[in-house]
């Protein structure tokens, strides 16, 4: 497969001296296939000079496939200027995660009211597509397609394009799962010394890749002042990356405020820290025009069907969720975040009255916080845990408890996920509809 960078830049475009080099333009990546396919990941600045290039070189109409990791503008706001909307007969399938507050037709379709912007969707002549995705494995255009949530603050998924014999990996606007990833020098993607499944997860999403393209937004330095925002460190990826085999790691979603002799230098401290590891792992930071060719590298295949299916995702709505929680700003946060997603919510303020819920009503799904007052999280935990009854129900525990310790002692305790505090209503439902179509009885 051929990977050519049009846009390297984070939150917002960043045009000027101090960025002629590793680039201005904000999120666009083309994959191409050897079968001819065109890949867009993601729709920032730097689609319009892609349009423009793709027009100058086709040979007939047009068939291309965006894909979004979701709907912050720098990654949408190239999209109204991509040139071969406006060209008839072209094809365009624009797919995003599904479970938005809103449409991706109509979240495209904002940007280009009237107010902003002269054309409106409806009016583009080409042929345009629009597909919401979940967690799964899609065949689009000869390519398999795996999608994976993310850890944003917002619905977000990352890709992984198979295809020619080689895998890209594109996992743009993620943070780590965990405060601390491990000890152990030689972890490796399935190794318990990753402290946090999500991370565990993150690292086998990647296994055995050719290219991985990760955020690297933040320096260790300002990571603490920007935890929660939603993006990692490049210690963070290159840990991942060579715990997971990946021959080649691309560090991208450069910060606004870095010009090029930052990132650099970050590049340099990137490159001194995975000889440091011990990792054979090539690493560079994204530039403008940046041109790679990805040639197979003993590309480690998921699972054929790791996910449930679209039909039993939406099966999956209006499921009875327990939230137990002794602060009740907690549980109105929650209960807002899932009953959006259609589900039945109920209600426990300490782990006593929990355990009599659970007796009482037989929840799909508990969210359960770690630290509550005479029986906590764990306490609860161990029960269910030990009860054939609720032996595989899957537990979020919710905690502002994120250090390894405290993570452990929830995952070796039988938590299915973990999710730290403060957390958005996106990220607390991307990751209950994440446990529930990956638990293996795909609830009912």
């Amino acid at each position: 497969m051929r990977v050519r960078f049009w846009g390297t830049r984070g939150s917002i475009a960043t045009p000027g001296p101090g960025t002629i080099h590793f680039g201005g333009n904000t999120s666009c990546v083309e994959v191409t296939t050897n079968g001819g396919a065109c890949f867009i990941l993601d729709c920032g600045t730097g689609a319009r000079a892609l349009g423009g290039a793709l027009l100058a070189n086709r040979q007939g109409p047009l068939s291309v496939t965006v894909l979004l990791s979701h709907t912050h503008w720098d990654h949408i706001q190239g999209f109204p200027f991509f040139a071969p909307l406006f060209v008839r007969g072209n094809r365009i399938t624009v797919c995003g995660p599904e479970g938005c507050a809103r449409s991706l037709r109509e979240v495209l379709s904002g940007q280009m009211e009237f107010t902003y912007f002269p054309v409106e969707i409806g009016q583009l002549p080409a042929s345009i597509t629009f597909r919401e995705l979940g967690e799964g494995a899609h065949e689009m255009e000869g390519a398999r397609i795996l999608a994976q949530y993310l850890h944003h603050p917002a619905m977000t998924l990352g890709y992984r394009i198979e295809a020619d014999g080689a895998s890209v990996v594109y996992l743009c606007d993620h943070e780590p799962f965990a405060e601390t990833l491990t000890h152990d020098p030689a972890a490796n993607a399935q190794d318990k010394p990753i402290a946090h499944e999500g991370d565990r997860r993150h690292a086998q999403f990647m296994a055995g890749a050719g290219l991985v393209i990760h955020d690297a937004q933040y320096t260790p330095e300002e990571y603490p002042a920007k935890k929660n925002w939603g993006h990692s460190t490049y210690e963070y990826a290159v840990d991942l990356a060579g715990a997971a085999d990946v021959h080649e790691l691309v560090l991208t979603h450069h910060d606004p405020a870095h010009d090029d002799a930052f990132v650099e230098n970050v590049e340099r401290r990137a490159r001194a820290y995975a000889k440091e590891r011990g990792y054979s792992l090539q690493v560079r930071c994204a530039n403008e025009g940046l041109d790679l060719t990805v040639e197979p590298h003993g590309v480690a295949h998921l699972a054929e069907n790791p996910f449930a299916s679209h039909a039993e995702r939406e099966a999956l709505r209006g499921m009875r969720i327990l939230v137990v929680d002794d602060d009740p700003d907690i549980r109105a946060l929650a209960r807002l975040a899932l009953t959006q997603d259609g589900h039945s919510v109920s209600e426990a303020a300490s782990g006593e009255q929990a355990l009599a819920l659970i007796d009482a009503q037989a929840p799909d799904l508990l969210v359960l916080d770690l630290l509550m007052p005479v029986q906590d999280g764990l306490d609860v935990l161990r029960i269910l845990r030990s009860r054939t009854a609720t032996a595989e129900l899957p537990v979020v525990v919710l905690t502002a408890m994120d250090d390894e310790l405290h993570t452990r002692a929830g995952f070796e305790g039988g938590a299915t996920d973990y999710v730290t505090k403060p957390f958005t209503i996106p990220q607390l439902a991307a990751r209950v509809r994440a446990c529930l179509t990956r638990s293996p009885s795909r609830v009912t």
